[in-house]
């Protein structure tokens, strides 16, 4: 299938996670022209963009904060600017918080440790699209795909306020689709459930990876390559008319 993406633009934030990391390949390896966004590893963000072509302008590496409400344009103007033009926003960019003490109650939670967390994983998105949508909705094409989370859907025991922040980007994608009535640029959410990651692979412990993939109807958990084959096809032209919808890659759950 041509997914019509050669010579494509496309922004990838958080392009240095497991699951940013493998949609930036994806899209490289369909011929797409890819900014690799970070936010701290730029060595790792460069080395990135040197192996999706950055010597022949196929790739260059760009920071992106998500505590600096001026750094979304940035991004994206930088995009615009170098390639001419943005095609293609894939919004994978995190912010974790802390952990929940064992035993600390949802109520005693302080607000300096859960408001960061809805902040920076809502509002730095919707900064980046409103961005990335004037220039798309003037050339009458554009994909837009945010990366939520299965915590947003199933919900999950102390990520109350993780959970509220991604399921905002499921009212954003359905709202927005609205708005762009008429031209070709179509918004959607990609949720996934737990995926294995280096984050997820070295930082939970082997039996709750087991007890999750037993609790998972496919029997295993998704892979970083898998969700990006979801982003991939959601923001490409051949997904023609598929917006505001929310697709989980968890394995049926």
């Amino acid at each position: 299938m041509d997914l019509g993406l050669r010579d494509r633009t496309v922004l990838v934030t958080g392009a240095t996670g497991g699951i940013g990391r493998a949609v930036a390949r994806a899209y490289a390896a369909e011929g797409a022209r890819v900014a690799v966004a970070y936010r701290s590893g730029r060595e790792e963000a460069e080395k990135l963009a040197a192996e999706l072509g950055a010597a022949d302008d196929r790739a260059f590496a760009l920071p992106y904060d998500l505590e600096d409400p001026a750094s979304p344009g940035r991004a994206v103007a930088a995009v615009a600017e170098r390639w001419g033009a943005l095609d293609v926003l894939v919004a994978s960019a995190v912010r974790w918080g802390r952990r929940r003490t064992p035993g600390t109650p949802f109520e005693e939670v302080p607000e300096e440790d859960w408001l960061p967390v809805v902040q920076q994983n809502l509002a730095p998105t919707i900064r980046t699209v409103q961005g990335a949508v004037a220039g798309m909705r003037a050339r009458g094409w554009g994909r837009i795909v945010l990366i939520s989370s299965h915590n947003a859907l199933g919900g999950n025991r102390g990520q109350e306020f993780y959970g509220a922040a991604k399921a905002g980007l499921h009212g954003l994608a359905r709202s927005l689709m609205w708005d762009l009535t008429g031209t070709d640029v179509l918004v959607n959410v990609v949720c996934p459930g737990l995926t294995t990651t280096d984050r997820v692979v070295t930082g939970l412990p082997e039996p709750v990876r087991t007890r999750e993939s037993a609790a998972t109807p496919s029997g295993r958990l998704s892979t970083p390559e898998e969700v990006a084959r979801a982003v991939l096809y959601l923001g490409s032209a051949a997904n023609g008319n598929v917006t505001g919808e929310s697709l989980t890659v968890a394995g049926g759950r």
